[in-house]
């Protein structure tokens, strides 16, 4: 991995939700634990675990990594926790273990209370095809393809039978990323064209819907499938691309409208996929995580200089960075005497350092 760092390492993100609450049938039970897929977003320590067998370093293995709540690197690609943690202290789990990791994790006990799968700098296409497109071989071999065989492998010492299997995973919250972001970032930095790496979008959306399906057809029930950012507001974007053409820029945010509107067709499109998925599958729980909605307002200087003023003196009492940006993000919950959906509300924070370990993720 090439060790420049293209985002900020302090750019904080102060997670603010309304965690809509799913509802919980008759003899399911709660929430036993959490299955996780993805990159840096969702890495709890396995990005870190590979590096240090293969004898590399990795910035997440060191402070100012993990200096706020931990104390000390973790492996997380944040000074604190990820929402992924949050998610975990919401249902009274414990913090998902990385399946590579030695930070909590390795035990098929510990594994049975979840398992995180998520790799700093993954893809959702494997390696090969970007190999075969001209890209190098570089890119890490931990592809979504990869982590959900792991899962498969892992799946008999978790559960015995094929029923015990189904409610074991029926039991269970799968985190499906975020994923696929690094698919294109590679791409974009390495100079593609935007019509090439628009090719590469439905590419991308199977491999995560194909994933998805056959999480469906182990036993899973509820899925959570955030989408991308806007990744026109994102430092390292609006340094690469800078322009002097003042229409290239929204003029209420800043961020280059060219990369918003690519995110936007990469949701637009996994949202499509989605919607057929859960036709097929319509007691399947299919919630899509609307990262560039939630992120999109809160890049107004406006916005952002009212949420410096009021939660300054917060990120101060906990030894958090100062550059703050607001997120909503959906959350299910889901308590063992529900029978009827409704909905609850609730503000958590988190640390998120946006930068990457040789790849454009966060």
């Amino acid at each position: 991995m090439a060790s420049s760092l293209l985002f900020p390492k302090l750019l904080v993100f102060v997670v603010a939700g309304v965690l809509p609450a799913i509802s919980s049938s008759p003899g399911l039970g709660c929430y036993r634990s959490i299955i996780s897929f993805g990159d840096s977003l969702a890495d709890t320590g396995n990005a870190l675990h590979l590096a240090r067998s293969a004898g590399r370093s990795t910035h997440a293995g060191s402070l100012p990594y993990g200096q706020t709540h931990f104390r000390r690197p973790t492996g997380r690609f944040s000074d604190g926790r990820l929402v992924i943690d949050f998610v975990a202290e919401r249902l009274g789990l414990p913090y998902v273990a990385p399946y590579y990791g030695d930070d909590g994790g390795g035990s098929v006990e510990d594994f049975r209370k979840g398992v995180n799968f998520a790799v700093g700098g993954a893809t959702a296409l494997d390696g090969s095809f970007f190999e075969g497109r001209g890209m190098g071989s570089n890119f890490p071999n931990e592809s979504l393809g990869v982590q959900l065989g792991l899962f498969k492998e892992l799946l008999p010492s978790l559960c015995y039978t094929s029923s015990d299997c189904k409610d074991f995973l029926g039991n269970s919250l799968v985190l499906m990323g975020e994923i696929g972001g690094n698919d294109y970032n590679h791409p974009f930095f390495m100079g593609k064209d935007l019509e090439e790496i628009q090719d590469f979008v439905p590419l991308v959306i199977e491999e995560i819907v194909s994933a998805i399906s056959e999480l469906i057809h182990l036993g899973a029930v509820t899925i959570l499938v955030p989408g991308n950012f806007p990744i026109g507001c994102l430092p390292a974007y609006l340094t690469k691309f800078q322009s002097s053409d003042k229409e290239a820029y929204d003029p209420s945010t800043g961020c280059l409208n060219w990369l918003n509107e690519f995110s936007q067709y990469h949701n637009e499109q996994l949202q499509l996929k989605l919607d057929h998925l859960r036709e097929l599958h319509p007691r399947t729980k299919i919630i899509y995580v609307d990262y560039y909605n939630a992120a999109i307002r809160f890049f107004s200087p406006q916005i952002n200089s009212g949420l410096k003023g009021r939660y300054l003196e917060h990120a101060a009492e906990e030894e958090e960075p100062t550059i703050i940006t607001r997120l909503h993000y959906a959350v299910p919950t889901r308590r063992c005497v529900m029978t009827r959906p409704h909905m609850q509300a609730g503000t958590v924070s988190i640390s998120q350092k946006q930068h990457t370990d040789g790849f454009l993720r966060a």
